[in-house]
């Protein structure tokens, strides 16, 4: 998420060398050069060494390297000496690990930002003011320059609140961060666990609790019209208002605050959206005729030309991307880029950087009727009213700054309806997510078979290293862009934190005694792609074998699940922790969310928490999990996309709907619990596997080691055989 370094890369295959003649043996190893946790481009693993697409689109962040991996003398193991593996790193590859920069947070002193923000706070006669995760668009990860929560408190996790009053400091956050948050933020900061037991729901209800006869400070443009008028309507009785200062007053205090990017856009080809952005603009304008005046509902006269709906305002940045076809690089791991899009009935209008437009995109713009205008002359636009009569539809997730600006008689709220049409992949969009996640599951299955052999080989792997090794393995692959959020490499303690993000200088090593868990995925041009996989390189304990098949159970209830029509993801959510039930157990994040086609890897409406009706084409990710404080964590997560299916009974006709899974990558059955398992579930185990190794074998065919891996993944028994008399234990592997 820091710089915007970029390389290509080739590599050497793979090779253990051993020197003999009276030395020790030392094994070294070349694994995949290269870096992970990174917005990097690569040749794309097109096996020619030549990127399909233009060199100036190419440009992405090197956010995640590398950390070195060392290895140890154990019992019952070949001695083995350290290995630096930069050593056998060439090219580009061994360029990146080189400039490897990424250093871990360092607990922030806050003191003299918080007294200069109460400077500011006293001239507005403010009792709280608030810094909201987001930015101006709501989007929920968001550009350095963005990022003036993190700079006031020191915490780095991506959702959470700053509150400050005149004489203290709080952060709101969710069950996700708690940790995290105590780790990062210095005393003078109170960690506020929202949705914790007696806890508040979120920040809103916190505040609401604290404010009487108050004004509460706010950037107008960082909170939603659907939030602002909520939270306002719950002030009012206590004789307490929203207050919104004519500037951000975290920007008249933050001295280097970054610059916006200026990166290039660029256009997302039909090969890839199935649907040409012609074609997505006159869906919309129909969409806008159909609505209805903003007139009364008791009226019975004639709507004027004022009431007549007649635009609709976009400030979500991942919905102007898909309704254009275009694609960026504001912000880290999401193809978006900072505009608003104002659609009329017959035009519309980017507001945008013009130094990211480039003369291919302008013509490009100029076959849609799209016009440019700076970005900054939003505000303008709407304070003279420049589209004329007519009202403007917004949804509530626009900011209030724009309603403020636009004032209640010319806008009506609705659901965001590109958000709606997105969300519902077409056949186009699921044949990419389909090849995505099969190349990144090739990757995710070299990777697997690398770390595997290393680890049994001896050598300690920090999290670090081995989440820089996988990118480097999806480095490779045809359409790579980057990856799709920040690595999630995690063992013993660690895993028991779902976001947790190692850093090179304080990354653990790997441990052969509690589960390693992966939570990562690749930007392929024609899909976004999120797997998670957990693995044990030891021998596990009953207890976690036992948590690891609930987790898998309530996975195989989900990807197996068969419902009607108007069947909503929160209603199935139960099926995915009723057997973790069974044991008292559970996991506080949601079960899945929806995915992006080269989008955000976050996206909506459709989620295994929403009481939106899934429908076919909605793809969502399935990942319940189940995390044993301080101790160790574990989560299987593959993504689904919703299909139509025939059943035997056909009750009301065709409106039975499941699942076809698109993550292609085989579940360690070590942890596994035989006995546990019905008859189907254990059947649906094999099944995956063998699918995998089907699947997969033709993509990694010459590579030998994974397909001992994959191989032996698909083939070997369900568990760990027992202790035979004197204790003795025996891996089959």
């Amino acid at each position: 998420m820091q710089s915007r370094s970029y390389h290509s890369s080739r590599t050497q295959s793979n090779r253990s060398s051993f020197q003999e003649q009276g030395r020790p043996t030392v094994v070294s190893f070349n694994p995949i050069p290269g870096g992970a946790r990174s917005r990097s481009q690569s040749t794309g693993g097109s096996g020619k060494g030549v990127h399909p697409f233009p060199q100036d689109m190419l440009k992405r962040s090197e956010t995640y390297k590398s950390n070195m991996t060392r290895s140890t003398t154990r019992s019952g193991r070949p001695t083995l000496y350290p290995s630096e593996s930069s050593s056998t790193l060439v090219g580009s590859a061994l360029e990146r690990k080189m400039r490897d920069e990424d250093a871990a947070p360092v607990r922030q002193d806050t003191a003299s930002r918080l007294e200069a923000l109460r400077d500011h706070m006293r001239q507005h006669e403010l009792a709280y003011y608030v810094i909201p995760s987001e930015d101006s668009h709501g989007s929920e990860y968001i550009a350095p320059s963005d990022k003036r929560r993190e700079w006031i408190s020191g915490f780095t996790g991506s959702a959470g609140q700053a509150v400050v009053s005149a004489n203290a400091a709080y952060l709101i956050t969710d069950s996700r961060y708690w940790t995290q948050a105590h780790k990062e933020l210095d005393p003078n900061w109170i960690v506020v666990p929202a949705g914790s037991v007696n806890g508040p729901k979120d920040w809103t209800e916190w505040l609401v609790d604290r404010a009487e006869n108050c004004k509460i400070g706010i950037d107008a443009r960082l909170i939603s019209y659907a939030k602002a008028t909520a939270l306002n309507n719950a002030l009012k009785p206590k004789n307490a208002k929203l207050y919104y200062p004519p500037q951000n007053l975290v920007d008249l205090i933050w001295r280097d605050k970054p610059q916006r990017s200026r990166e290039h856009i660029y256009v997302q080809p039909p090969e890839f959206t199935g649907l040409g952005a012609g074609e997505k603009l006159g869906k919309l304008r129909e969409w806008i005729r159909r609505q209805r005046p903003a007139v009364p509902s008791y009226s019975k006269s004639e709507p004027k030309p004022s009431q007549i709906q007649t635009a609709t305002l976009l400030s979500n940045l991942s919905c102007i991307a898909w309704l254009l076809n275009l694609r960026g690089d504001d912000i880290p791991f999401n193809p978006v880029f900072h505009s608003y899009l104002f659609v009329g009935l017959e035009s519309a209008t980017l507001f945008i950087e013009p130094a990211k437009i480039t003369p291919e995109v302008q013509a490009y713009l100029e076959t849609i009727n799209v016009v440019i205008r700076d970005y900054n002359d939003i505000w303008t636009f709407l304070r003279r009213k420049e589209w004329g009569e007519g009202n403007v539809i917004i949804s509530p997730e626009t900011s209030y700054a724009i309603c403020l600006m636009l004032t209640s008689f010319r806008y009506t709220v609705l659901p965001n309806y590109v958000e709606e049409l997105k969300a519902v992949k077409n056949e186009t969009e699921i044949r990419g997510l389909r090849n995505a996640y099969l190349r990144d599951g090739a990757a995710y299955v070299r990777w697997l078979a690398w770390l595997d052999e290393k680890m049994q080989q001896g050598y300690d792997i920090t999290e670090y290293e081995a989440a820089w090794r996988l990118t480097e393995y999806r480095r490779k692959n045809k359409y790579y862009m980057g990856l799709a959020y920040e690595n999630i490499s995690a063992s013993g303690e660690n895993a028991a934190l779902p976001h947790y993000t190692p850093h090179k200088e304080t990354a653990k090593m790997i441990d052969r005694l509690t589960p390693y868990l992966n939570d990562s995925g690749g930007q392929y041009r024609d899909g976004t792609c999120d797997t998670t996989r957990t693995v044990h390189f030891g021998r596990p304990t009953s207890e976690q074998c036992e948590a690891f098949t609930r987790v898998l159970q309530g996975h195989i209830a989900i990807d197996t699940a068969i419902f009607p029509e108007g069947t909503t993801g929160a209603k199935l959510d139960v099926l995915a922790r009723k057997a973790l039930w069974q044991d008292g157990l559970n996991y506080m994040h949601g079960t899945g969310h929806g995915v992006g086609s080269f989008l955000n890897v976050h996206e909506g409406p459709q989620s295994f928490s929403s009481e939106v009706p899934l429908v076919p084409g909605h793809v969502l990710t399935n990942e319940p999990g189940f995390y044993n404080d301080g101790k160790w964590g574990m989560r299987i997560e593959s993504a689904l996309v919703v299909r139509r299916v025939q059943t035997k009974g056909g009750f009301n006709g065709d409106v039975w709907l499941g699942f076809e899974r698109l993550t292609c990558v085989p579940i360690q059955t070590k942890m596994v619990k035989d006995v546990m398992l019905s008859k189907e579930e254990r059947q649906w185990l094999k099944d995956h596997n063998r699918r995998c190794l089907e699947l997969l074998e033709p993509l990694i065919h010459n590579d030998k080691r994974a397909m001992r891996y994959l191989r032996r993944e698909a083939e070997r028994g369900i568990g760990i055989a027992g202790a035979v008399p004197g204790g003795i234990t025996i891996d089959w592997d």
